[in-house]
């Protein structure tokens, strides 16, 4: 089993067959090269000096194709911790917030207060909230505020738009922090709906994948970790174009499809992923369930 990870190869050789699977459907994270790099832009806003325009980042992606995972990822390699000094600071040195499903100002700040379990006061006015938030976001040493969904900025009216992206504004400019937004390609109009925050952003895209060397890479390194006998030899071309055609190069379905394929070969006996068990898992691809939900509308 040199195809595998040594801790694949421990669940493997020790692990029932449900414990095969419940391995399998943990949540892992395998490295490619735009998500490194884009993980280095991340530690590069964190460790930036204070100065008047605080660089920041516009992440854009299409749905499931890892943009949320890549900032748990980020976020979990700077979780909030104790500082052991004679008053023990608890330090926050990134921020994690949904965008609220509309541009409400209110919500927002809530929503900020609730992640940092601070009390949450109905009959308070939002410049009292912001006024808290920032105070609190300096005693815990905020280096970098990543809002995810921004696009969900666009359900609001264009005065709701306005008045949110001012306030992101408002917190960089006061805490001398940078901002980091991720979403789907409507995100980019979000902010070049503001000329300012639009010279601010730097956008990096998260593109669906090709077949191509990275393509190979990746399914190489995601074999190793599926908890299956034999090897598949993801990479042979028709297996790893049929993958890629499945998916529709977005990297939460190639997941899906390798999850499943993987419990079905361990519960078949089969032990491996090949065209057989491609063709027998319960999936619909992206483009197909959107044809369906067409079809449905008509």
């Amino acid at each position: 089993m040199k195809h595998l990870t040594i801790k694949t190869q421990a669940v493997v050789l020790n692990g029932t067959n449900e414990d095969r699977i419940n391995y399998l459907r943990t949540q892992k994270w395998i490295p490619y090269p735009m998500a490194n790099k884009i993980l280095t832009k991340l530690e590069d806003l964190r460790d930036y000096p204070a100065v008047d325009r605080m660089p920041n980042v516009l992440i854009i992606g299409n749905t499931n194709n890892g943009k949320t995972a890549l900032i748990n990822r980020f976020y979990k390699k700077n979780a909030p911790y104790i500082r052991e000094t004679e008053y023990n600071n608890i330090i926050v040195p990134v921020l994690l917030v949904q965008a609220p499903p509309e541009p409400d100002e209110r919500s927002f700040y809530n929503k900020i207060l609730d992640i940092l379990n601070a009390p949450i006061i109905n009959s308070e006015k939002p410049d009292n909230k912001r006024r808290r938030i920032i105070s609190l976001l300096k005693q815990l040493e905020v280096k970098l505020l990543i809002i995810d969904e921004i696009h969900h900025v666009l359900a609001g009216t264009p005065t709701k738009q306005r008045v949110f992206l001012n306030v992101l504004k408002y917190l960089s400019n006061e805490l001398k922090i940078s901002i980091v937004c991720a979403g789907i390609q409507e995100a980019f109009n979000v902010i070049q709906s503001d000329a300012q925050l639009a010279n601010r952003f730097d956008t990096m895209f998260l593109e669906q994948w090709k077949y191509n060397e990275a393509f190979h890479q990746l399914l190489v390194n995601y074999e190793a970790l599926l908890p299956l006998r034999n090897p598949s030899f993801l990479t042979e071309n028709s297996i790893a174009s049929k993958i890629i055609a499945m998916s529709d190069g977005l990297i939460g379905e190639i997941n899906t499809i390798l999850i499943r394929c993987a419990e079905l070969a361990i519960k078949s006996g089969v032990e491996k992923i090949n065209h057989k068990i491609l063709d027998s898992i319960d999936y619909v691809s992206p483009e197909n369930r959107k044809k369906l939900l067409r079809n449905r509308n008509i």
